[in-house]
């Protein structure tokens, strides 16, 4: 399984246990992404800990995530690696998103803290 979920702290984390996000897993990423959110999820924390790159559809897919919970949830990021997080600096995407270094700060620090 390329993404797992698991809820906690009332927020549902979601898992991606793929080194590389990238055009190949863009549309199954969102696919996932999107059935949660319709399913209610809305307060996400995407855990990145095992992606080791991440181009633009990757990156792409969380931005339309957002747009699709900015009303009534937000997104946080966990544990990117040092090229993810670079890719986030680049693109000026690091001041969307909160970027945690481990999913236990992400789950305090969702509500913008």
């Amino acid at each position: 399984m390329r993404f797992s979920n698991r809820q906690d702290s009332g927020k549902t984390v979601v898992e991606v246990t793929q080194a590389r996000l990238d055009a190949s897993l863009a549309q199954p990423f969102r696919d996932y992404l999107f059935e949660l959110i319709e399913q209610g999820e809305t307060d996400l924390v995407i855990d990145l800990s095992q992606v080791d790159f991440m181009d633009s559809s990757g990156l792409g897919v969380i931005v339309a995530a957002l747009k699709k919970v900015s009303a009534q949830g937000s997104i946080a990021l966990a544990e990117p690696s040092k090229a993810v997080n670079d890719l986030f600096d680049l693109t000026c995407m690091d001041k969307l998103f909160p970027i945690h270094t481990s999913v236990a700060a992400a789950l305090g620090g969702l509500s913008g803290e």
